[in-house]
């Protein structure tokens, strides 16, 4: 009898501990509801340089990175621990978050931006101080690794944040155009990741940048994603996103397809996908097949996504690539697949 209930309570404790975290995660969300906006960014304002993933090879890049943020007007202030380096994170876990405390503390720092990416931001997420970031909303801007800091940031808090570009890197035409749309000169409704014009001539059409429709309809909700690796480790976790209703942005880079496909079978088996709203893929660059036979990033998509009855859109201008664009975490957008579009339906910043 002892032994039987030793195992009863075992399997108990178990289940418990595989449902709490995600039931965790929607109560954290759920208590969180109330949006909260940053200030748009203006030439002028003070810009937090952080590193919270990876750090760059050389100090100079460092200097390159400041440049690129000078450029726009604004006077750049380093955290105190962005020269650091701990392998490949850019310092110890408690430096790192220690960094984004004090940038969100700071009363001077108008918007912060991450330096690169690379591998990390999900080992501070239990270090950050959410009660303070509510407290002193500001822009926080980056992708790639930097995904888990958004999307947790949001969650936990209701600030919106912002998938774009990273400091270390020459802002393209059309990454210019679509950041500052979003945080300098707010316009709502506007289109989001839309590709730039392509200038069709005799004998050529779009081949790099093509919108697929892999499942047609319309819907609107809350935008939440970047990486999908990112997304993936954040799930069962109390810095999950709620997927209720959302529509889900995705891209990632150097996968092949079978772990693509793995990282959304994950998604699918956890019971997130058929909570959505809508998805939107953006691009999957380098996802090449390793070895032969293999399926297409294309037709992964396709046997995830076809069967979930929701708008899905491939193809759109989010990923590692040059031209990005600028998508913000919390806000209002309506996917609509008739016209291959994804459109903001509210300012993301006041």
């Amino acid at each position: 009898m002892q032994r039987r209930n030793f195992f009863k309570a075992l399997v108990a404790t178990t289940v418990a501990a595989t449902l709490l975290p995600s039931a965790f995660a929607k109560q954290q969300a759920s208590n969180t509801r109330k949006k909260i906006k940053p200030k748009r960014l203006k030439a002028g304002d003070v810009i937090g340089l952080i590193a919270p993933a990876s750090n760059v090879w050389e100090n100079e890049e460092i200097a390159f990175a400041t440049d690129v943020l000078k450029s726009f007007g604004f006077k750049v202030k380093h955290s105190k621990n962005l020269w650091q380096r701990y392998g490949y994170l850019a310092g110890q876990d408690q430096q790192r978050a220690d960094d984004v405390n004090t940038m969100f503390a700071d009363q001077e720092v108008a918007g912060i931006f991450c330096l690169r990416g690379g591998y990390g931001t999900p080992r501070i997420l239990p270090l950050l101080d959410y009660e303070l970031i509510k407290k002193n909303p500001k822009v926080l801007i980056g992708y790639s690794d930097i995904t888990a800091l958004l999307n947790a940031i949001t969650a936990r808090t209701g600030l919106i944040t912002f998938h774009g570009p990273i400091a270390r890197q020459n802002f393209t035409d059309y990454a210019l155009a679509n950041f500052k749309k979003i945080l300098f000169n707010p316009v709502a409704p506007t289109e989001l990741a839309t590709p730039p014009p392509f200038a069709a001539k005799e004998g050529t059409a779009e081949k790099d940048n093509r919108l697929t429709v892999l499942h047609p309809g319309k819907a609107s909700g809350e935008l939440i994603g970047g990486n999908l690796s990112l997304m993936v480790k954040l799930v069962g976790s109390p810095y999950e996103p709620d997927y209720r209703g959302k529509i889900l942005f995705l891209e990632d880079v150097e996968e092949a397809p079978y772990r693509i496909d793995g990282m959304l079978t994950h998604l699918w088996l956890a019971g997130r996908l058929e909570q959505l709203a809508g998805i939107v893929f953006g691009k999957c660059s380098d996802c090449r097949a390793t070895k032969a036979p293999s399926l297409s990033v294309e037709q992964v998509l396709r046997d995830r996504f076809s069967n979930l009855n929701i708008p899905v859109l491939s193809g759109v201008m989010i990923g590692h690539i040059d031209d990005l664009a600028t998508i913000p975490v919390g806000a209002l957008a309506t996917l609509d697949t008739s016209t291959k579009r994804l459109v903001l339906a509210e300012t993301a910043v006041l």
